[in-house]
């Protein structure tokens, strides 16, 4: 309860806090690409449930829905602007309004895509479902796009056994050193 209590208050804070640069990130997006400025993606949330997660769109909207890893010349997809909303993380800024209607949490396992069935899989064997997924987490703050799939659930299985509001506040201080250095960002 603690935990939703902070995500509800933080989230708010942020939005209201980052309102001008959200508005001018969505001028931007329709200015440097067609299409919506919003990307709803489908994910995979608590208990397996689908969900939509909004993201800035930095993709051009004809792009396949798989992870970026998969597909062969990601870079030939992003926009011009997508790949600094990309580097600096503003892209999961609206993310914040699936974490005040409860969707998502702060902090937490990266949803998965809807049809990353081999990470849903892994991560089901060991209970993970049942965490609510986060904007960022702890294995976002070590290493992000650079781990294994088997390593991401690692550190998810990690967060499920330690978890306590001091280490989301860790993984919150940490992701900004993280995005600030654009540490394991890939695409």
């Amino acid at each position: 309860m603690k935990k939703r209590i902070f995500d509800i208050l933080m989230s708010t804070v942020l939005l209201v806090s980052f309102f001008v640069p959200i508005v001018l990130i969505i001028i931007i997006i329709k200015m440097t690409s067609k299409g919506p400025a919003i990307h709803w993606s489908k994910r995979i949330g608590i208990d397996n449930k689908i969900f939509l997660m909004p993201k800035f769109r930095s993709m051009f909207i004809e792009t396949p829905q798989v992870a970026t890893h998969l597909l062969a010349n990601s870079e030939v997809f992003i926009t011009p602007f997508g790949a600094f909303l990309r580097k600096t993380s503003l892209d999961e800024l609206p993310q914040l309004l699936a974490v005040i209607k409860g969707d998502m949490s702060l902090v937490g396992p990266r949803p998965a895509l809807f049809n990353q069935d081999d990470l849903v899989r892994l991560r089901s064997k060991f209970g993970i479902e049942k965490l609510r997924p986060g904007i960022t987490g702890w294995a976002q703050i070590n290493g992000r796009d650079d781990l294994s799939i088997a390593d991401k659930v690692n550190f998810d299985k990690e967060y499920l056994v330690n978890y306590n509001l001091l280490l989301d506040f860790k993984i919150l201080f940490l992701t900004v050193f993280r995005v600030l250095q654009s540490k394991g960002v890939r695409h």
